[in-house]
């Protein structure tokens, strides 16, 4: 498939890197797939979900993948154009339930290798901050960086959302 890429798209959190321009601006047409991770224990992740669902607006079909991303994934039809929000949340998920993060990382990267269809992936920058204070949360900084550098080598583009703007990286 010629038009197959990947964009990785990777900036701090409440940088807008999951909002719906930079599938949309890259003129590639509706239906879009949006494939989510996160999952609504409490009230206020109910609400950010539901602020999400109406910024995408009409043309968006959403599959829900907390876990099986790459099986997600795998399952699109050929050309079909997909946002995925977001890896640090899949990858919080995979460290909650104590599974094999390395197996689970690298199963998802070998899927993200040949997209077939023009896939954007979202991501959180979370190591330009202090080392964290506890072992976990030092586990998922070094766990998120490996995956982000693991996805953003494989990408075609690489975009780094600083206050809802784009640079392009690769």
């Amino acid at each position: 498939m010629p038009d197959s890429k990947l964009t990785f798209i990777i900036g701090g959190g409440g940088a807008r890197q999951s909002a719906p321009p930079p599938i949309q601006g890259a003129g590639v047409p509706s239906p879009w797939a949006y494939i989510a991770t996160a999952q609504a224990y409490d009230d206020e992740m109910r609400e950010r979900i539901a602020l999400h669902r109406s910024r995408r607006g009409e043309g968006w079909t959403t599959i829900y993948a907390p876990l099986d991303l790459a099986g997600a994934l795998k399952a699109l039809p050929d050309d079909q154009p997909v946002l995925v929000d977001c890896l640090t949340l899949w990858l919080t998920n995979h460290m909650l339930a104590d599974h094999d993060l390395e197996l689970e990382c690298r199963r998802l990267a070998d899927v993200l290798s040949r997209p077939r269809g023009s896939w954007f992936v979202v991501s959180n920058e979370v190591g330009q901050g202090i080392v964290p204070d506890n072992a976990l949360a030092r586990r998922f900084r070094d766990a998120a960086g490996r995956l982000n550098q693991q996805v953003a080598a494989i990408a075609d583009t690489v975009l780094l959302m600083v206050a809802g703007l784009p640079l392009k990286v690769k």
